[in-house]
């Protein structure tokens, strides 16, 4: 297998809502806030719901890369209920092959109400149910051996369990590629984060704002630096400004594409990183993979959701 993806599994739930939406609910703007099944209830009680999808950051990832006709898989944790089971099915409908033999479980399966406002933003409440406790019995060691790359999410550190199933796969994958996720994920566990990148983590996905928040900086050259130094293959999305790949000490910039009719910026770091991806496991150029990336980043934000129609 190609590159196999370990992550929290979730249905995202898509809904339309204005600023004024985000103000009454004490949400901020383009961030993933962790909820508990109350909120998540009064909150689904006040919208409409426009799709919902087989979500979660590394499993949007994993799609687009099958999509590209890529050998892959992907490990989350789902409960035998019906939103589990519309989970597994979204997953197979796309050739993914879905590695969790789900059970009957104390929570239910996670979901994330993804929040849309008028400007293509997306704000995320997440109720982490079931997939919150994915742990290390649930990670299946002779995928991760035969898969090329083990691709994680940063958001799996928000909990316990989940990073005995993090550090598991960390210690017996060929490669590991990284997504830093989100920028409370990053200060949340700004330590960790830091370590993982210096001496665990090979193929790091960030944003501008996750990097600067990561060294404590406001200065982009500062990470060029930190990320030169360090010696790793740091892969940096910077919306209109296009994306930087730092590797081995060389710095390859790709212009982002321009004129696009951006609706919603939902996957759009976890499609940049399928494109990514896609191009390095298939021996391209730094430069093409980049492209690669761009190219998925873009289409993704011209539609609704987190999968490419």
């Amino acid at each position: 297998m190609k590159i196999l993806g370990i992550g929290n599994a979730i249905v995202d739930v898509l809904c339309r809502v204005d600023d004024n939406f985000l103000k009454k609910n004490s949400l901020q703007k383009s961030t993933m806030k962790l909820i508990d099944e109350l909120e998540f209830k009064k909150l689904l009680s006040l919208l409409k719901i426009e799709e919902t999808i087989s979500g979660g950051s590394v499993a949007n990832s994993i799609v687009g890369l099958s999509q590209l006709g890529n050998d892959v898989g992907f490990i989350g944790k789902v409960s035998n209920d019906e939103l589990g089971q519309k989970y597994e099915d979204g997953l197979k409908k796309e050739n993914v092959n879905y590695l969790y033999n789900k059970k009957n479980e104390s929570l239910p399966t996670g979901t994330c109400l993804i929040l849309i406002t008028p400007d293509s933003e997306r704000t995320m409440c997440t109720f982490l149910g079931i997939a919150g406790k994915i742990n290390d019995t649930d990670i299946d060691l002779d995928m991760v051996k035969k898969s090329q790359i083990t691709f994680l999410e940063g958001y799996l550190w928000d909990e316990g369990e989940p990073q005995s199933a993090f550090q598991k796969a960390i210690n017996h994958a060929n490669e590991i590629a990284m997504s830093l996720s989100d920028l409370f994920c990053v200060e949340r566990h700004k330590k960790s984060f830091i370590d993982l990148v210096k001496n665990k983590i090979d193929i790091i996905f960030s944003n501008e704002q996750e990097i600067l928040s990561l060294i404590d900086s406001n200065s982009f050259d500062e990470a060029v630096l930190f990320s030169k130094e360090i010696n790793k293959k740091i892969i940096i999305t910077r919306g209109e400004k296009g994306s930087v790949a730092i590797c081995n000490g060389e710095v390859v910039e790709c212009p982002a594409l321009k004129d696009l009719k951006i609706i919603d910026l939902t996957g759009a770091g976890d499609l940049f990183a399928a494109g990514y991806l896609h191009g390095y496991t298939n021996k391209l150029p730094l430069i093409d993979c980049l492209i690669k990336g761009t190219e998925l980043s873009s289409k993704i934000i011209q539609q609704v959701g987190a999968r490419i129609k």
